[in-house]
């Protein structure tokens, strides 16, 4: 009984010793090992083996990078007016050995030495400097504060300003500034976009009137080129028509019957005509076409060249017609028959307005045709006096 007593004494006393002896550290972390109060060593991460009852482990360091958020702090800037800025600090302890006997704790100093500097810094600042310039406090921090917990095995990777909040007046004031530079901005783009439309839309009536007057000169010049060319080639027709017309009765050999009848042709369409008086002496109708015949025959009425053998004849001269000439003879016949029945067509009404007219010395009036008022009457004798009065049909 007494030696199962000794041996489970022993079995604790080794437990105990074992305990005591052997020390597992976590990753990235670092014990700090005392000997009766005095720094021993520094154990690594994973198994270590100490003097028990001899060597203690004081403390254990977390290696890894921390993120300390600070309260927001008030700051005076250099204008006097207070701002609360918010800090994050990330840093990171690689001197397990300096950050437990420099620094009591090495948390709060951090914290204490970001809000000094934070002081410092914005102390020398405006307002707008303040709330412009984050970059700058940033650098400004991270410096000071590296250099500061150098000593304390402490390095500052990091330090942002997650806010700065002005006081509530100063915040209402730039909200109102803000509006009004927004409302500015905005008259001032409305402005140059009217501008810009009404540039632009001038432009393009501009080129619009150009495009339009040279569309119109364009076509009246070719409205213009398509007259002139129709005239000339009408004015060419006509003088073909009028060449081939005289070459045609040159080549024919007219004589004065066949003007005659030609004449008489006409009488019913120059009744017709838009002239007031018309006057048609048939008993002077020889004489009229002997003048006629003069011109049509004369040399400076017949065309020079031809394009087939002619013979030049003389319309003055008289045509003696022949029993053995029947053309002759059927012209002065058809001559006679074209009389009688002009005499026949012609009405009374026309019959006194031309004994009128010869009464009165065939003077034509206003809008009369001058070559109808030349003409003598048809129906009146050439003997007859004008009395103005109808002459007894015959």
């Amino acid at each position: 009984m007494e030696v199962l007593i000794v041996f489970v004494v022993l079995l604790l006393l080794v437990v105990l010793g074992l305990s005591k002896t052997v020390k597992i550290v976590p990753q990235a972390r670092a014990g700090i090992v005392e000997r009766f109060g005095k720094y021993r060593t520094t154990l690594s991460a994973g198994l270590n083996i100490v003097v028990p009852f001899v060597d203690k482990v004081r403390y254990t360091i977390d290696l890894r990078e921390q993120v300390v958020s600070f309260p927001p702090q008030p700051v005076i800037t250099e204008d006097n007016l207070v701002v609360s800025i918010d800090t994050v600090i990330y840093f990171q302890v690689t001197d397990a050995v300096s950050a437990t006997y420099e620094i009591a704790n090495y948390i709060q100093a951090v914290e204490q030495l970001t809000m000094t500097t934070l002081r410092n810094i914005v102390g020398g600042m405006d307002l707008e400097q303040t709330l412009t310039s984050r970059e700058d406090i940033n650098a400004g921090l991270r410096t000071v504060l590296d250099e500061a917990t150098g000593k304390w095995g402490i390095r500052v990777n990091r330090v942002e300003i997650k806010g700065i909040d002005p006081p509530p007046s100063i915040k209402d004031a730039m909200e109102k500034q803000m509006r009004a530079d927004r409302d500015k901005r905005a008259v001032v783009l409305t402005a140059e976009g009217g501008r810009q439309s009404a540039i632009l839309t001038a432009e393009g009536n501009k080129q619009s009137a150009i495009l339009n007057a040279q569309g119109e000169r364009e076509a009246a010049i070719l409205r213009a080129e398509a007259e002139r060319q129709s005239a000339i080639l009408r004015a060419q027709g006509e003088g073909q028509a009028i060449q081939t017309v005289f070459q045609a009765i040159h080549d024919g050999q007219p004589d004065q019957s066949l003007l005659a009848y030609q004449y008489l042709q006409m009488l019913p369409k120059i009744a017709e005509g838009g002239a007031n008086k018309v006057w048609v002496v048939p008993s002077e109708i020889t004489k009229a076409l002997e003048g006629l015949g003069s011109a049509i025959g004369g040399s400076e009425g017949i065309p020079q060249s031809s394009g087939g053998p002619r013979t030049r004849v003389s319309l003055d001269a008289p045509v003696e017609a022949t029993e053995t000439d029947p053309a002759v003879k059927a012209a002065e016949a058809d001559v006679q028959a074209a009389i009688a029945a002009a005499r026949a067509d012609a009405s009374p009404s026309s019959r006194r307005a031309d004994a009128r007219s010869l009464g009165t010395g065939a003077t034509p009036t206003a809008g009369t045709a001058p070559e109808a008022a030349t003409a003598p009457s048809v129906d009146v004798p050439p003997n007859t006096p004008p009395t103005g009065e109808e002459p007894p049909a015959s």
